[in-house]
């Protein structure tokens, strides 16, 4: 198992000109549509991991339909999240498609492994562990933050260059612990918050 971090896992984000104001109703009136389909593509994620398992302890390969499904659901739930709270970084609206969006300020993606170690199935969970409390213990001040940020570009209009680094680094490190513990990559995660637009 490599225990190094890779490329395998690419989360961008861009400061795209957001309005001072909008972002009051972005999460309670205009990304509602996005809500429940969000909702059932997340109920489903887990089963399809699931299944993934399966065919990974028998193939070492994870079948390609349900990696492009599972990487759709984070990229989706990514550009939802670039869009509203927590991170008001644009007002482009997120278009409802799994795939990758290029042009949109905010993307995820992530290379489909050509094989996988199969014994690392049933632990992932376990190696993923010590990360998956890490960033339940940065929720908290992932949400101050992502308050203040709110805050300021309420008051000032602009969002804080520094705080969107700090924000890109603790989304980049929780969505690399997702990809890890869903079974998509033998990559560990690394313990590092990597700050920026890009990685």
């Amino acid at each position: 198992m490599n225990m190094t971090s890779g490329p395998a896992v690419r989360v961008r984000g861009a400061i795209d000109a957001p309005s001072r104001w909008l972002w009051l109703v972005k999460w309670c009136v205009l990304a509602v549509p996005h809500y429940p389909i969000l909702i059932g593509l997340y109920l489903v994620y887990p089963l399809l991991t699931f299944i993934a398992g399966v065919a990974i302890l028998c193939t070492g390969r994870y079948p390609r339909g349900l990696f492009d499904v599972n990487v759709g659901v984070l990229r989706w739930s990514w550009r939802v999240m670039n869009y509203r709270f927590p991170m008001n970084t644009t007002d482009r609206y997120p278009p409802f498609t799994l795939a990758l969006c290029p042009d949109y300020p905010g993307d995820l993606e992530v290379d489909h492994p050509e094989h996988l170690t199969r014994w690392t199935v049933p632990v992932k969970w376990l190696l993923g562990f010590p990360q998956i409390v890490l960033c339940w213990a940065m929720e908290p001040l992932l949400q101050v933050l992502c308050v203040i940020s709110a805050v300021r570009l309420l008051v000032r209009g602009t969002v804080s260059p520094d705080m969107f680094d700090l924000l890109m680094g603790i989304v980049r490190w929780r969505y690399r612990v997702a990809v890890y513990v869903s079974l998509m990559s033998d990559d560990y995660p690394p313990f590092r918050l990597d700050r920026g637009a890009r990685e």
